[in-house]
């Protein structure tokens, strides 16, 4: 890496635009995460129990189960994960101000040598490492160390969970209406339909968040999703019964 990271050089009260941007990017690509999880495990689980030639009550019982427990483990699973997050950034803030209220000559030189190894000259590194010792120490091995900074809030994992549950239970819901509003006998057609249209939108919006190329990214979920419902389909075909 060239140079020092340009956010070093930022003024304290000046706004931060980069870090709040891709705060919101990261959320909403694990929104559309979520919810293309939502649409192709949900619409796998209702055309393998529609293909078995399951009645109507049973395809709405198997969607609306896959669609609560679906939500609920994504939920689950994104507030742990949130908060542990947390707890880890939390204790890396403890160790540093130990280690510089320990060994403040100590952490400057480490601080110089994280610098040196990003490209510095060794008297560019050490007077670096020294005004940012001054000016904020904490913050500085912080940034450097763990890309933290104490003045941001860390995520809510209540926040998280709920966030990550409506994505999921939004894209469960369109394989579930689709299977709703058709007729039985056209339910694994319908839910396909509806499935391939809502996969060609998430993977279009993921690229877009991700500033990657559209077609490949819409083809790579296509794909995949389309290839889940065709497994599952044929499984419930294989070994599907008749529920009266």
């Amino acid at each position: 890496m060239e140079g020092m990271d340009p956010a070093l050089h930022r003024h304290p009260d000046m706004p931060r635009p980069v870090e709040s941007t891709a705060s919101r990017l990261s959320w909403l690509r694990a929104a559309v995460l979520g919810a293309n999880d939502g649409i192709v495990s949900t619409a796998a689980l209702i055309v393998g129990v529609a293909a078995s030639g399951a009645s109507a009550g049973a395809i709405l019982t198997a969607g609306t189960a896959a669609l609560v427990a679906g939500a609920l483990s994504m939920g689950v699973g994104e507030y742990v994960s949130v908060s542990s997050q947390r707890d880890s950034e939390r204790a890396a803030i403890r160790r540093e101000r130990r280690f510089l209220a320990s060994n403040p000559v100590g952490q400057e030189a480490q601080l110089a040598h994280m610098y040196e190894l990003r490209g510095l000259t060794p008297r560019t590194a050490h007077l670096v490492a020294s005004e940012l010792s001054a000016a904020d120490p904490l913050k500085a091995h912080l940034d450097i160390e763990y890309r933290l900074d104490e003045d941001e809030s860390p995520n809510n994992p209540w926040a998280a969970a709920a966030a990550s549950a409506a994505a999921f239970s939004a894209g469960a819901l369109v394989p579930l209406l689709a299977a709703i509003l058709m007729p039985t006998s056209w339910a694994p057609w319908s839910i396909v339909a509806a499935v391939v249209v809502a996969l060609l939108a998430t993977g279009f919006t993921a690229a877009r968040i991700g500033a990657a190329g559209k077609r490949r990214a819409m083809v790579r979920v296509l794909v995949g999703g389309v290839g889940a419902l065709a497994i599952t389909y044929v499984i419930g075909t294989l070994f599907g019964t008749h529920v009266v």
